[in-house]
């Protein structure tokens, strides 16, 4: 029976991990993308709170939870 060291040594144990380290670079970067877009969007708020646009709107329009508007709009008072 092979020790957890040797599985370790073996071309498919040596696989695996790779595949599994590429599929959680991929995960992190998509991750890291959305939370991107998300801040990007967060930081258009203020302005359009400055143009008029309400709340509720300015969450429609940009796809994103009313509350998180919300609390930059409160921020802003």
């Amino acid at each position: 029976m092979l020790k957890l060291s040797e599985l370790k040594q073996t071309r498919v144990y040596q696989e695996a991990l790779e595949e599994g380290r590429e599929e959680g670079r991929e995960e992190g970067l998509q991750q890291g993308l959305q939370q991107g877009l998300q801040q990007g969007k967060l930081a258009a708020v203020p302005l359009l709170l400055k143009a008029g646009v309400s709340v509720e709107e300015i969450a429609q329009q940009l796809e994103v939870e009313i509350e998180a508007v919300r609390q930059i709009a409160q921020q802003q008072s």
